[in-house]
């Protein structure tokens, strides 16, 4: 039994030895190597063999990339306001050794510096600023903290800003403000309405105008052109009545007034309003002068006659009225032969 428990533990010593020389590394971590508590080496992710109870695992330094969350924070600005500022932080470790033995606590290291710079950028800018300018305070920070981390083997890769809170009473101040903007701007894109509008409607009048005096223009220079013509045409009939006179004398101004007195007498017959038609006097004269033109009619439609021999009678001769002394007859040219 003795050798039998002997080798059992021979066995297991071997076992143990064997074990504890084996490390296996997971993905994404990175463990520091110590010999008599000196670092020599680091294992990356996979298996190691080292000498047990001569070596042994520091630290398991996370690889990965990390965020870090710095705490609300109260700063003070530069014009004297009290602002509450959160924040992250994102950051993975480059080399475990420095990670693991230049700094103390890396996380508590990170996050310290972190806050330190954050008051000291947003410290130096004015309230608005700090609202406005965030991605300036952003890339401020993170240029700081990624220099001041360096030797730890850390690389920083980004820093936000995820809150700012003003206090109360600036809150409902900015909010008055925005609303007074707000106003204004609405103020202000009424007023440019209402100005376009007037002018729009200033410029619709105007070429309304242009247009009504255009009208107006071309309407007088049509009416003095028709008046020009009726004066033209009246001129006209004047000088062939003129000439008509100037060739047949008597003879032509009984025609016409006769002609004239026809239509006047006819005007009596044709009114609406009339009942009974009183002629003047003077009607005989209208009888004599249609005789008169009967008889000229007839001088000129008997065979051979001539212009000179046509002679109309007067129209006292035609209502009794003893005639003057005869002038001598004026010719009037044939314009043809009717039957009276």
């Amino acid at each position: 039994m003795g050798p039998l428990i002997t080798l059992a533990l021979v066995v297991a010593v071997l076992f143990i030895f064997v074990m504890s020389a084996i490390k296996v590394v997971r993905q994404g971590y990175v463990y520091t190597i110590e010999r008599f508590g000196k670092f020599t080496k680091a294992a990356d992710p996979g298996m190691h063999v080292i000498i047990p109870f001569v070596d042994r695992v520091g630290q398991k330094v996370n690889m990965m990339e990390q965020v870090l969350d710095i705490p609300g924070q109260e700063i003070i600005t530069k014009d004297n306001a009290m602002v509450g500022v959160d924040a992250v932080v994102f950051f993975q470790v480059l080399d475990a050794g420095k990670a693991a033995y230049e700094v103390h606590n890396l996380y508590n290291a990170i996050m310290a510096i972190t806050t330190t710079n954050l008051r000291t950028v947003m410290g130096s800018m004015d309230l608005d600023e700090t609202l406005s300018k965030r991605d300036e305070i952003n890339a401020r920070l993170l240029g700081v903290v990624d220099h001041a981390t360096s030797p730890w083997g850390v690389k920083i890769t980004r820093v936000e800003i995820k809150d700012i809170r003003p206090p109360l009473d600036i809150s409902e101040a900015m909010a008055r403000q925005m609303k007074a903007e707000r106003l204004k701007r609405a103020e202000i894109l009424e007023a440019e309405g209402e100005r376009a509008s007037r002018i729009l409607r200033a410029e619709g009048e105007k070429q309304s105008a242009i247009l009504s005096a255009e009208g107006k223009r071309e309407a007088a220079f049509r009416d003095a052109e028709a008046r020009e013509r009726a004066a033209h045409a009246e001129a006209e009939a004047t000088r062939a009545v003129s000439d008509a006179i100037a060739q047949s004398g008597n003879q032509a101004i009984n025609y016409f007034i006769a002609q004239e007195y026809t239509k006047a007498v006819g005007k009596f017959a044709t009114s609406p309003n009339a009942k009974t038609i009183l002629f003047p006097v003077e009607a005989t004269q209208l009888i004599g002068s249609l005789g008169g033109i009967g008889e000229l009619v007839k001088d000129l439609a008997q065979p051979g006659a001539q212009p000179g021999d046509v002679r109309v009678p007067d129209q006292r001769a035609a209502s009794g009225t003893p005639l003057p002394p005869q002038r001598p007859r004026v010719g009037v040219p044939r314009t043809g032969s009717s039957d009276s």
